[in-house]
């Protein structure tokens, strides 16, 4: 019975992060990044996501908390979403994208970075952790329904772990897609533009929805 409840929630987490607001805040972060960063940003936001849904769920075994105030799990989600959306989008509007292309090794490099100067931090790789722990908080609901389901009594360690390599499957495929486009549509300023704005209206449609829905 253990195992057949590990599995409902890794399958849970598959599709918690099919969740049109998941794939838009990976998306938002991922777009422009090397292959090492893409990986990084998606694994971080999936550690972040389960040890949020952990530290709440533990939570709300102790405390009985609302199913109104619980709602405000996902006003929280949207609102990063339509923020990040504005913000990409005030990117692209104000021209702080900018493309810096040279030759290493005989192979070319392009690096996408805002503002006038080009850095390495792991700042997005950080933030990406940050945004999956607060955007966590929505899915909690969803995963004590499916604990309910698997009659488990407490949330432990290796449920929250089955579920984060769930969710964790599913991002970095959507990972992988968003390298292909990064490695063959963003080299050219030009198209960079499209591919901001698009992501930045995408995350105003998604957020917008979800608060409104």
């Amino acid at each position: 019975m253990e195992s057949i409840g590990l599995l409902l929630i890794f399958w849970y987490g598959i599709l918690h992060a099919f969740g049109p607001d998941h794939l838009t805040a990976i998306a938002d972060f991922s777009i422009g990044k090397n292959k090492r960063k893409t990986m990084l940003i998606t694994t971080m936001f999936a550690f972040g996501h389960g040890i949020s849904l952990f530290i709440f769920a533990k939570i709300l075994e102790t405390y009985t908390i609302s199913a109104e105030i619980l709602a405000y799990g996902d006003v929280l989600s949207a609102s990063v979403i339509l923020g990040m959306g504005i913000y990409l989008l005030f990117l692209v509007f104000t021209n702080r994208i900018n493309l810096n292309k040279h030759i290493h090794d005989g192979v070319e490099h392009i690096h996408i970075y805002f503002g006038r100067e080009h850095s390495h931090s792991n700042k997005d790789v950080a933030s990406a952790f940050t945004i999956g722990t607060l955007m966590g908080i929505g899915g909690v609901r969803g995963m004590l329904v499916t604990l309910g389901l698997v009659q488990s009594a407490s949330v432990d360690f290796t449920l929250v772990l089955s579920f984060t390599l769930g969710v964790m499957v599913i991002f970095l495929g959507f990972g992988v897609c968003i390298l292909y486009i990064n490695k063959n549509l963003l080299n050219s300023k030009q198209n960079i533009r499209r591919v901001f704005t698009t992501a930045g209206i995408i995350s105003v449609v998604v957020g917008t929805n979800i608060l409104l829905g």
